[in-house]
């Protein structure tokens, strides 16, 4: 089965993250998720991220960092993410891909709302960025 590699931006303001809802037809379809997309064949981490996030929710990374990497097999799907949390962007993040989107609490993130791989995300969010 092929994996496939996805750039996740972990959009932060100070304790709060920015989330969006899956489409209802999308793998994992109705959660909510920090938004990313697929590397390309010809694409560096960086470079997706910043593509994807630009497409996605409107906004150009200026700064982010490495958090995890994670390989989740859903069965169906494998998936390797290569999480960045995202301190610096210009533009105000909107979902550009008609998806619904908020800013939430680190402390209120909720694992069940989430798709199983991203549940690592959140607790390392958690442990680093909850009062």
């Amino acid at each position: 089965m092929k994996v496939v590699h996805v750039a996740v931006g972990v959009v932060r303001r100070g304790t709060q993250v920015f989330i969006s809802l899956r489409a209802d037809n999308a793998h994992q379809g109705g959660k909510w998720e920090f938004p990313g997309g697929k590397v390309e064949d010809n694409e560096t981490v960086l470079d997706a991220l910043r593509r994807e996030l630009q497409e996605e929710i409107g906004i150009l990374v200026q700064s982010s960092e490495p958090l995890l990497i994670i390989e989740h097999d859903y069965g169906d799907k494998l998936v390797k993410l290569d999480v960045h949390a995202v301190s610096a962007f210009n533009g105000e993040p909107e979902g550009k891909e008609n998806q619904q989107t908020r800013w939430v609490e680190v402390s209120a993130l909720e694992a069940g709302e989430f798709p199983a791989a991203n549940v690592a995300i959140i607790d390392a969010l958690q442990q680093k960025y909850s009062k």
